[in-house]
Order: C-alpha cells, then structure tokens, then sequence
C-alpha cells in the first residue's frame, strides 16, 4: 500500500484542491510518484470541477496515470452542491467503490494524496461523515485551515476533533489575500500557543518533509506548524 494523506478543511472552498496540486508538485519534485483521488464531487454540472484540474495536474507529473479518466479519481459525483448527504438524499455509500478506486490509483504510486469535500464533519451518509474516511483510508491526516478573523475558533475546533478521533494529522494556513491582517489579529495567538506554523504559499516542501515523517512515525499525538 502506497502512503496516504487525507486532505480535508475547517469548511468549504477553504485550500483544499489548492493544497492538493501543491503537494502533488512538491512529492513529484522529490522524486515520488504521485497520485490523487476525490472520492466524492458535489456541485457538478458535467464534468467535477476539481476532480478534472486534479487529473490534469496529475498527469503533468506521474505518466502512468496518462491514461486515466475523471471516473478514475473522481468516483461519486453529485449535481446539487451541498453536503454528499443532501445531495445524494441520504443514500447509503458503499465504501468498497472508494477502495476498489483508490487501489487502482495505488498501483502507480508511492504516494497518494486522498481530496474530501467540505469539512470533516460534513456527512456523507447516515452513518458516515468526511472524518470516517481518514480512518477508513488508514490515511496520515492534513488539515488546511484559513487566515480571516475566526480562525482561530475554528482550527481549534478542528483540531480538537483530530485529537478526539486519535487521528495522525499536521495542519496549515491558507491565507489567501488576507496574510497581513492575520499577522494583526490572529498570528500572536498561534505563535504562543504552537511551536511551528505552515503556511502553504510559504512552506509547501517544509510541511511535504513533516508528512512524511508523520506518516513514518508512531506518535500519532504530535502536531505542529513553520513560518
């Protein structure tokens, strides 16, 4: 089985697809073979947004994958955008499919970066919400959070689940356009409270390192950030 990172966010259009090409370019520049997988697509008219601009970045860098199609890495995709519970009407997920997908991606790569939708309490199915599948996956977790007034409510909340559901994790800032107003109102917090801080646009190949160093350790309690 290939290494698994299992991307997800404090909510919605928060960095994921973002840190997700990301790190395809940083683990392929070190010499991985990469691959990608959505299990599940919402808001889709056509062809899934993301799951398209994920395949063809993927197959600039992994030419094993030249072949597949959307289909391949993109295994449920829904119309309506919003939660895989609503726009699936609450049908039961056969996770069988996601792992018969994934296995197939598996074959041609050292590394696969596993993309969820919406947060990691939006739900799936009765049962099951986007956090199940880091554990079903057995997957090393990242959480991409964002820089606006309220992150840091919001990381924490997040964090606290991670830590809640023992799950192995790292986390980083998306700050988009609004860096220097976080550096006002929410860095001081973070730089007391964390020992390191990643920011995706600043610190991509360090937090590609931590990755796979989370993924090789035991210690499934650490986390941490670099600025």
């Amino acid at each position: 089985m290939s290494k698994r990172i299992f991307i997800t966010a404090t909510n919605t259009d928060i960095g994921k697809t973002y840190a997700t090409i990301l790190l395809i370019e940083q683990f392929s520049k070190m010499g991985l073979r990469v691959g990608v997988y959505k299990p599940i697509e919402t808001g889709v008219n056509g062809l899934p947004a993301d799951g398209t601009l994920l395949l063809k970045t993927i197959q600039n860098y992994n030419a094993s994958l030249k072949n597949f199609r959307i289909n391949d890495i993109v295994t449920l995709s829904l119309t309506l955008p919003a939660a895989p519970y609503v726009a699936n009407k609450a049908k039961k997920i056969d996770l069988s499919l996601f792992d018969n997908a994934l296995a197939k991606i598996e074959k041609e790569c050292d590394i696969v970066l596993i993309e969820g939708a919406g947060g990691m309490l939006t739900p799936i199915d009765n049962t099951l919400m986007m956090i199940d599948l880091a554990h079903h996956f057995n997957a090393t977790t990242l959480l991409i959070t964002h820089c606006n007034l309220g992150c840091i409510n919001d990381t924490l909340l997040n964090l606290a689940l991670l830590e809640q559901r023992n799950l192995k994790y790292l986390w980083a800032f998306n700050c988009r356009d609004q860096e220097s107003t976080f550096m006002r109102t929410s860095a001081p917090y973070f730089n007391d409270h964390f020992e390191t801080l990643y920011f995706l646009h600043h610190n991509i190949k360090a937090l590609a390192l931590a990755l796979l160093d989370k993924i090789a350790s035991t210690n499934i309690k650490e986390s941490a950030c670099v600025i």
